[in-house]
């Protein structure tokens, strides 16, 4: 049966009670996340700890690689007359993002990036 607002409130505000009910449960619905939008969640690929000649860098001195996966992708944007654009990008392609930008987010301990398309410099083919 559900719970209305106020005795969720209530029996989350309640220290008497002998059962814990979480106010929110954003750790059980974090699992999946759909961009809104023309956002674009990226993967970043790993950091390369070894340069061009052989040499072992620190993982933490390693640069952050410019080049991703597309992982989801919103239905796309809204112009003015409300004629809707779809995004050029799909799940799977691999991109080319700018070196600063985008807006972090933890999943299931995997670290991803939401950009908006117009950020993504480009596509490889």
């Amino acid at each position: 049966h559900s719970l209305d607002f106020w005795r969720v409130l209530s029996l989350h505000n309640s220290s008497s009670s002998s059962h814990h009910l979480p106010m929110f449960r954003t750790v059980k619905l974090c699992r999946a996340l759909a961009p809104l939008g023309d956002r674009i969640l990226v993967r970043r690929a790993a950091k390369e700890v070894q340069t061009a000649g052989g040499i072992y860098l620190p993982a933490d001195k390693a640069k952050d690689p410019n080049e991703g996966e597309v992982v989801s992708v919103g239905p796309g944007e809204r112009d003015v007359t409300g004629t809707l654009h779809p995004p050029t990008l799909s799940s799977g392609d691999k991109v080319l993002l700018p070196e600063y930008g985008g807006i972090k987010i933890s999943i299931e301990d995997e670290e991803l990036f939401l950009f908006r398309e117009s950020d993504i410099l480009g596509k490889f083919e």
